[in-house]
């Protein structure tokens, strides 16, 4: 069978066709495909150069913040003073070739058209809870300043990519209240009793944990220092890592940054001082000073050696529109000699019967054989205010006075230690549950229970934890040194053995500013006492209790009375410390008036907002 094949030839061009339209898709895309490599490579770069100039914006932004934070060691007042001088504002304020020559390449501005400056704008004042890493402290009345920078780098392919970076930060003012136990200089537990500390502990140097024999010591806060933690002899007494007797149940962290104010750390004692002639008010240290924040200074003075009369300079001053009351230009000041009370120009006599200044007593620890006694009757002090026309007259408009003054000044640089006491201190003076404050440059004495009642309430604070029954009120005691005198005190046994002197049980709720004479050695002789007894004792409160809601602050040596601690024995022996921090210090509403505030700044707010601007949220 034969089968006729039929031979049908192609096109011959139709091969060709096909490789040509193949060769065109290939070309397609390829070049599609090289285009997308382009694009994605110009947006790489265009990202990374984004990414630069967001890390340069940040610089700048952070050249601003070493600035505030450098000025805010010097308070709130130096940097509000240079944001409105336009410091941080200024041409130096970005990084600039000078400091490193690749700034040369970039091109700072504002956000706000202006070029080579940073924005740098005071947005409000804070009060409240620090962030989560600061636990149970509060910042008060704590300025806000926002940060905003853009960077590009102009007469480039990608002049037009603008880096942006905003910072808002937190200058806190952390009341040192806020602190359980805060310490600017070495800390000593060493052999103390049994003590449960609730509150946060931080000391700028050492501290130095151990417990008596059967005692125990208890952190339930977090406890941190500025150099190291450990358990090294004192007051004659050695520990070793396994019989400390100490628990950290919130947690220890040494070598940590110190912890300053606004005043020079070296020379703390200044914040209690009369300030010296010539020293402006406004200055740093002159708004840091108890004595112009006070409305009430009561100074008692004399000439060197003089039998005459001592002289009380009284002042009374109100601050105006945030202004300290010592910049006070209507000032009611007078002289008043004990033998001839002053009359002012208001023809008003003026008489203050709650100061005495008669009376004397021996403090065996200072080994004084008499002293000179500045002594405020502070229930009376508290009728005074609410009668007297001279105080009515002066404090009106809800311009309660907060804040008493006082330094006996008498015979000053003699043998003899000039001192103030308070007395009838169970109620404090009323002003709408502001607080009240005694500051003095002189050792201060509390004879007996001390703030337990507010005079409104039918309440009182007479137990651990009690203050925050509303019964008491926001108190502060700043002094050289503080001596707690039972309600059984008595002037006329105070040259008597100790023994003698047998001590009541009592209660003070006030946060505690004074200083100590600190340990120059290890032995029982040479030893500061402990923060058990930075309260100091001249009585045998054997068998009595001594209760405490407090916060205690040790920032200075003492000045005047400087005489070394002794051990139990020579002139007291202690009590049971029935001692715990005043938890309503937590809140910014119930701080010790003029209790002075740690300074921390934080960047608590960052992002980068679009360019150009300088409201984002």
């Amino acid at each position: 069978m034969k089968i006729k094949l039929n031979n049908q030839k192609r096109p011959a061009g139709f091969i060709l066709i096909l490789v040509m339209v193949l060769c065109a898709c290939s070309i397609l895309i390829l070049v599609s495909e090289m285009n997308r490599t382009s694009t994605v490579s110009i947006q790489n770069f265009r990202n990374a150069k984004l990414s630069m100039l967001n890390n340069a914006a940040e610089a700048a932004t952070e050249k601003v913040f070493a600035k505030l934070a450098w000025d805010f060691q010097y308070g709130p007042g130096q940097v509000s003073n240079n944001w409105a001088a336009g410091v941080y504002s200024a041409l130096n304020m970005v990084p600039s070739s000078a400091d490193n020559p690749y700034w040369s390449n970039v091109q700072f501005s504002d956000g706000q058209g202006n070029s080579n400056s940073t924005y740098c704008n005071f947005l409000t004042n804070y009060n409240g809870p620090m962030p989560t890493q600061y636990t149970n402290l509060t910042a008060t009345v704590s300025p806000i300043y926002r940060i905003v920078s853009n960077a590009s780098m102009a007469n480039t392919q990608f002049g037009d990519v603008v880096g942006t970076a905003q910072e808002d930060v937190l200058l806190a003012l952390v009341p040192i209240t806020t602190f359980a136990i805060f310490y600017n200089g070495e800390l000593e537990f060493s052999d103390c009793a049994t003590m449960l500390v609730n509150g946060r502990v931080h000391a700028n140097s050492d501290i130095c944990v151990g417990a008596g024999s059967g005692a125990t010591l208890t952190f339930n806060g977090p406890v941190t220092c500025s150099s190291t933690i450990s358990a090294p002899t004192r007051g004659g007494i050695s520990w070793t890592a396994n019989n400390w007797a100490t628990t950290f149940n919130g947690g220890e962290s040494s070598n940590n940054p110190s912890i300053n104010l606004s005043i020079t750390m070296t020379n703390t004692h200044s914040i209690i001082e009369i300030p010296p002639a010539g020293e402006s008010v406004m200055s740093v240290l002159g708004q840091e000073r108890l004595y112009n924040q006070a409305q009430m200074i009561i100074i008692v003075t004399n000439s060197l050696g003089s039998a005459n009369p001592p002289t009380v300079q009284l002042t009374l001053q109100t601050g105006y529109n945030g202004a300290l009351p010592g910049y006070d230009s209507g000032k009611v000041a007078t002289n008043i000699n004990s033998a001839t009370p002053a009359m002012l120009v208001t023809n008003t006599i003026v008489q203050l019967p709650f100061l005495s200044l008669t009376n004397s007593f021996v403090d065996q620890r200072q080994g004084s054989a008499s002293q000179f006694v500045t002594q405020i009757d502070v229930g009376q002090y508290a009728q005074w205010l609410n009668t007297n026309t001279v105080a009515t007259n002066k404090f009106t408009g809800g311009a309660y006075p907060t804040i008493l003054y006082v330094a006996d000044r008498r015979n000053v640089g003699s043998s003899q230690q000039a001192v103030v006491r308070l007395i009838h201190g169970t109620g404090l003076p009323y002003n709408n549950g502001l607080g009240f404050t005694v500051a003095t440059q002189n050792p201060l004495y509390v004879e007996g229970n001390y703030n337990l009642t507010n005079r409104t309430s039918s309440l009182t604070a007479s137990t651990l934890g009690s203050t925050t029954n509303g019964a008491s009120v926001p108190a502060g005691l700043l002094s050289d040194a503080l001596t707690i005198l039972s309600p059984n005190w008595s002037d006329s046994l105070s040259s008597s053995s100790y023994t003698s002197r047998n001590a009541a049980s009592m209660t003070l709720n006030a946060a505690i500013v004074t200083g100590n004479i600190p340990s120059t050695g290890t032995t029982a002789t040479t030893f500061s006492g402990g923060v058990h007894n930075l309260t100091r004792f001249l009585e045998n409160w054997t068998g009595t209790t001594l209760t405490l809601n407090t916060s205690i602050v040790c920032l200075y040596s003492s000045q005047m009375a400087t005489a070394q601690f002794q051990m139990p024995g020579a002139y007291y022996d202690p009590p049971t410390r029935n001692w715990g921090f005043d938890t309503t210090y937590y809140s910014p509403n119930k701080q010790p008036p003029g209790a002075p505030c740690s300074l921390v700044p934080i960047r608590f707010n960052w992002q980068q907002p679009p360019p150009g601007t300088v409201t984002s949220n």
